[in-house]
């Protein structure tokens, strides 16, 4: 209920109103069942608004950080995030990381629908970088389809830093469904993973027409971080 009345009566309006996403391909949205939305990620916003555009509840798994602050800020923050949809996730690795898996899994058991990044983290410059293979196990353990998600301009509308986003026209370009059912039972082979992988973000790549480069973004990041120190 908390979810309905943030997206439809409170932030959902004012947010449509103000930056006037352009949606194309939402038909392309299955309207039952399980299904994974695999997007590129240039914004914090990114998680935002494609839920206010999809008619159907989208789940995020969000960073746990996200959910244990304290005082005023760390409140507001935990609301914020639950009223968009997102569950808390540890992505320190090891166990946790199947305990991320395994909560996706419930969320598409549950005939949910899932948003993923499968870049694994925002991207440093606006390009596109290679996808994590987890969302490849995620979709072949469950048998949903994905169906890739290119959002557009978001980053010009808040870049990676800012704290307040500029208003500006962003959009959203939603592809197909793909059907990778053909690799069933297969999802424990690491080639197969990496193949389903690319695939989609060749997909991806199609619909944001941005510049793709072929090695990890956190790869980049940990580089420059290095590099400025």
């Amino acid at each position: 209920m908390f979810y309905w009345i943030m997206k439809n009566i409170v932030v959902g309006p004012l947010l449509l109103g103000l930056f006037r996403p352009w949606v194309v391909g939402l038909e392309n949205i299955p309207k039952t069942g399980g299904v994974i939305l695999a997007s590129n990620h240039l914004s914090f916003i990114d998680s935002v608004f494609l839920p206010l555009v999809v008619p159907r509840r989208v789940i995020f798994l969000a960073k746990s950080e996200y959910f244990t602050g304290t005082g005023l800020k760390g409140w507001a923050t935990k609301q914020f995030f639950k009223a968009t949809g997102q569950l808390p996730i540890d992505r320190s690795g090891g166990k946790a990381s199947e305990d991320s898996l395994n909560t996706g899994l419930r969320v598409l058991s549950g005939g949910g629908v899932l948003g993923i990044y499968p870049e694994g983290t925002r991207s440093p410059d606006a390009k596109m970088y290679r996808g994590r293979t987890g969302v490849a196990r995620m979709l072949l353990e469950a048998g949903v389809p994905v169906v890739p998600v290119a959002m557009i301009d978001t980053e010009k509308a808040m870049p990676t830093g800012t704290r307040i986003p500029k208003i500006r026209r962003i959009g959203i370009v939603i592809g197909k469904p793909l059907d990778f059912s053909r690799f069933e039972g297969l999802e424990g082979d690491r080639f197969v993973l990496r193949s389903v992988t690319d695939e989609l973000m060749y997909e991806l790549q199609a619909l944001s027409k941005q510049e793709y480069v072929d090695v990890y973004a956190t790869s980049v990041k940990e580089k420059r971080a290095s590099l400025s120190r």
